[in-house]
């Protein structure tokens, strides 16, 4: 049993100066630019697989339009990213749903919303047709639209966030499956990792999340900045993490609350399950609740937690330091220490009758058995990390190397099949 930990001695800061402007969210490269239309009759493509950049103007609805089978689910994350310095309110974010033809929603409005501190900050939400056991909306081959909207309307005028969408294609399974939640799990918390973090720097978006496993990662981040990782889960397995920020080393009577926060993501950028902690200068840390092994099955339980534990494949862990910490306890950087933990034995996947979209996804099962013919990068990683007569750090090295490496070669075959196909 691992866990991830962000921990390290902040460094020393002018108490009362403002934060420097935190570095902005990195696009996926290669995305191609869309307008959001304001109703449905002029919304543009969007296809499974392909990454895209839009913009969300305003309190108008923006819409954009899917073309799906009447066999494979498909999800849609939207990544909305407010202006560094905007004017923003706890209850200020976005909201996102899938709709079909006739106007009626395939999911309920996902949202994300910028919370107490109202530090700017990226927003993930997500929408969804789904093709599962026992529901009858939504299940017919046709023409369905995605509608991103921001979820305080009111407050949204004069304000354009930049938009990143990554809509993803689920087969159907190729024989019957379990059609109910599973039952008890292990949900003990578990003691987070301990020994010296290794200096990892985090990425700037889903696209350039820096890919850890089990252990303990160093890294700095400045108020307002927003710090993305991935690390590889298998069906039946477990993945837990702390944070940690480390003492300016002074004392101070200022504090914010929910200074600093962290967010676990699933395969398809849905949110799971968040924690956060206020700060005053003095380190502080913040634990996921633990969440449920890897399953299949987990699509059928109605309780976020659980329901987000329903693939194999990268999960991801995102940390954000308010921007009111730079007001308080200096610009930094300040440093954080990530532990994360992958609880159990990764096992054999639910056999899909066909390929994710984009290809792999989820497949970071035991030896390839996902159910992904492809495979995936995650599984390179896991096999090497498994291998014998390799010492553990060196042994996590490569094959978080390796898995990094195979991901880069997908995601470029990817960008050069969008090339050659270009969506309407």
């Amino acid at each position: 049993m691992g866990a991830v930990t962000l921990c390290a001695a902040a460094a020393l800061a002018v108490p009362g100066a403002r934060a420097a402007d935190a570095p902005s969210y990195a696009f996926a490269a290669g995305a191609r630019t869309v307008p959001g239309a304001s109703g449905t009759a002029d919304a543009a493509r969007l296809a499974p697989g392909t990454t895209y950049r839009s913009t969300l103007s305003g309190a108008a609805r923006t819409y954009y339009r899917l073309e799906l089978d009447g066999a494979s689910s498909t999800y849609v994350p939207v990544t909305a990213v407010p202006r560094p310095g905007a004017p923003l309110d706890a209850g200020d974010g976005i909201r996102v749903s899938v709709q079909d033809a006739d106007g009626l929603s395939c999911s309920s409005f996902d949202s994300a919303t910028v919370g107490a501190t109202g530090s700017p900050r990226p927003l993930t939400a997500w929408g969804a047709r789904e093709i599962v056991a026992g529901r009858s909306l939504c299940r017919g081959a046709g023409t369905y639209y995605v509608v991103v909207e921001r979820a305080r309307p009111e407050s949204a005028s004069g304000q354009t966030w930049d938009l990143e969408l990554a809509p993803v294609s689920e087969p159907p399974l190729a024989g019957p499956g379990a059609t109910r939640a599973p039952g008890a799990w292990d949900s003990a918390t578990p003691a987070p990792p301990t020994g010296e973090a290794v200096d990892r720097p985090g990425g700037a978006g889903f696209a350039t999340a820096t890919a850890v496993g089990p252990g303990a990662w160093r890294g700095r981040i400045v108020p307002g900045q927003t710090l993305f990782y991935r690390v590889p889960v298998g069906w039946g397995q477990q993945p837990d993490a702390t944070v940690e920020i480390g003492s300016t080393g002074g004392r101070s009577a200022d504090y914010v609350g929910a200074a600093l926060s962290l967010t676990l993501h699933n395969p398809v950028r849905a949110e799971v399950e968040s924690a956060q902690t206020g700060y005053g200068g003095t380190q502080k840390s913040a634990a996921l609740a633990p969440v449920p092994p890897v399953s299949y099955a987990n699509r059928y339980d109605v309780s976020p937690p659980v329901n987000g534990m329903r693939f194999a494949g990268s999960y991801y862990l995102v940390v954000h330091l308010a921007a009111q910490v730079g007001e308080k306890f200096g610009a930094g950087p300040y440093g954080v220490v990530l532990r994360v933990g992958v609880r159990g034995t990764a096992r054999s996947g639910p056999g899909y009758a066909g390929e994710s979209v984009p290809r792999g996804i989820f497949g970071a099962g035991a030896s390839g058995a996902s159910g992904d013919a492809g495979g995936h990068g995650g599984d390179l990683g896991l096999r090497v990390l498994a291998a014998g007569g390799i010492g553990a750090g060196t042994a996590l090295l490569l094959g978080l190397a390796v898995w990094t490496v195979a991901a880069r070669r997908r995601d470029a075959a990817q960008m050069r099949a969008s090339a050659q196909n270009p969506t309407a």
